[in-house]
Order: C-alpha cells, then sequence, then structure tokens
C-alpha cells in the first residue's frame, strides 16, 4: 500500500487482524509478530479477536514514531488498550489526537505529554 492505511487519523479506526496485518505489511506472520513483541505496534482483543488500529501503519509499515512513544506509556503505567486509547483520543494540549500529532510529525510534543502522564 502506498498511503496510511486509515482515511484520517480522527475518525474512528479499522482494526487488522493478524491477517490483514501480514496482508498490509507484507511479512510473514512471525515477523509481524515481532513487531509486535518489540512495541513497534501494538494492538487489543477488546473485540475477542487480537487487532491493530490501521492507523498505526503508513505506507506499509508501521508508524516510525509509535514504537517509542508506546514505550514511554508504558513505562508510564498504561495497559495497551490504555495507551491505544489515549493515542486515538482528542487531546486539549495538542488540539488533537497524539497519533495525529504522530502522523504530522510532531513526536516530540507528543513524547513530552506521555511523561507527564506517569
Amino acid at each position: 500500500m502506498s498511503e496510511n492505511v486509515a482515511a484520517t487519523p480522527d475518525a474512528a479506526p479499522e482494526w487488522l487482524t493478524m491477517p490483514d496485518l501480514v496482508e498490509v505489511l507484507g511479512e510473514p506472520l512471525g515477523r509481524v509478530r515481532r513487531l509486535i513483541d518489540e512495541h513497534y505496534l501494538v494492538g487489543s482483543r477488546r473485540s475477542g479477536v487480537f487487532a491493530v488500529p490501521s492507523v498505526f501503519i503508513v505506507d506499509g509499515q508501521p508508524l516510525s514514531s509509535l514504537r517509542g512513544t508506546i514505550i514511554v506509556l508504558q513505562d508510564a503505567g498504561f495497559s495497551d488498550d490504555e495507551l491505544i486509547d489515549w493515542l486515538l483520543a482528542e487531546d486539549e494540549t495538542l488540539g488533537r489526537s497524539p497519533i495525529a500529532s504522530l502522523l504530522a510529525g510532531h513526536k516530540s510534543e507528543v513524547r513530552r505529554l506521555a511523561r507527564t502522564l506517569a
């Protein structure tokens, strides 16, 4: 895929299951699992099946600034579900969702805000 998988970061995200991720990323299942284990992606089982928000994928790759942000939020004590919710929710300080800020190239301000949540 040559474009961001999600239409807009502030819309309700499409969720990609493991088979979807294999297809979108063009990687074998083992490599997709490793991307999740190494915090390049994060997902949830809230719908019963493990899935990742599609907005976390840009140009067929995990958003490059996502990994560090995931690690900062996990260090702050966030569960995977909580950090996904935080990334997708509108934030007054940023004036948009943290994922929209990451997509716009503002990782420093997102991580600075995430560090204050610890």
